[in-house]
């Protein structure tokens, strides 16, 4: 399923990477295309904070779903912004990670070490406060790698000879367990419901209560606000489907003493027989 962001949105989150805010000439080099469902190239090679190498399906436990960013250590404002929203949004919702959710940030930056990402791993590691370390991974890798990854989940980013930085936009991708796209969500602060209910319905099932699920079943995403709103379609199916139950509870009722009475009728010349059981 593919879907062209609009521009403004685009725009709102495009990170100009330059000091002075510049905005890029090209702006269609610069963007977000949803390609939703889209399967990941697991089998793409990466580098993690650890100097291993790893494949990325290696990351995805077929259990939990992962969060995935694509952005840079030495960028010089919107990444840090929003990963920054993006782990204050974590550290406010009741999940953790490791436990309901993984996560991954893989650097568009060819140059940048396995040393430098796990320096910025650690610094949101710190700012998260919980949760497993062994659970949040940042990448570096070739460039053609990174450019497939990001070709495959429509991220379109450009660098600059003339500054030496990345013009791209703020999107954060939640995937499903097998390494599917699921739910993208734009900017630099992210609600801790909203993204809980991406990771829900990412999930499949696997993660959260049944309580989460029911909810979230009353819920559908408005890409245009960027949020979960409820759903009046999902409302009236869930209200028709409490009002047959309550009308097939009261039939039953209904139909139980009139059984009761033909007993009751039939018995008239022997023993009594006695009132049904009031209804609790």
């Amino acid at each position: 399923m593919l879907a062209l962001i609009p521009a403004s949105l685009v725009f709102a989150s495009l990170v100009h990477a330059q000091l002075n805010n510049a905005v890029p000439t090209d702006l269609e080099a610069v963007g977000v295309e949803e390609h939703l469902d889209a399967r990941l190239p697991l089998d793409l090679p990466f580098i993690d904070d650890n100097r291993r190498p790893v494949k990325l399906g290696d990351l995805f436990t077929g259990v939990r779903p992962v969060i995935l960013t694509l952005n840079y250590s030495d960028c010089p404002m919107l990444c840090s912004l929003q990963l920054n929203g993006l782990f204050d949004g974590l550290e406010k919702m009741e999940w953790e990670l490791g436990k309901q959710f993984d996560m991954i940030t893989v650097s568009i930056d060819p140059l940048e070490t396995p040393q430098r990402a796990r320096l910025t791993k650690q610094k949101y590691l710190r700012l998260y406060g919980r949760g497993q370390a062994g659970a949040y991974h940042c990448l570096t890798g070739k460039d053609e790698n990174i450019k497939a990854l990001a070709a495959t989940v429509g991220f379109k980013y450009t660098y600059s000879e003339e500054t030496r930085q990345y013009a791209h936009a703020a999107v954060t991708f939640v995937c499903t367990p097998d390494g599917r796209v699921s739910r993208y969500l734009y900017g630099v602060e992210y609600n801790p419901q909203t993204v809980k209910f991406a990771l829900l319905e990412a999930g499949q099932g696997k993660v959260g209560t049944t309580v989460d699920r029911f909810i979230l079943a009353c819920f559908h995403y408005d890409a245009e606000a960027g949020r979960y709103g409820p759903s009046a379609f999902r409302l009236m199916q869930l209200g028709g489907g409490c009002t047959v139950i309550m009308i097939g509870g009261v039939m039953w009722v209904v139909w139980r003493r009139d059984a009761w009475r033909k007993k009751r009728a039939s018995a008239a010349g022997g023993a009594s027989v006695p009132d049904p059981p009031a209804e609790k």
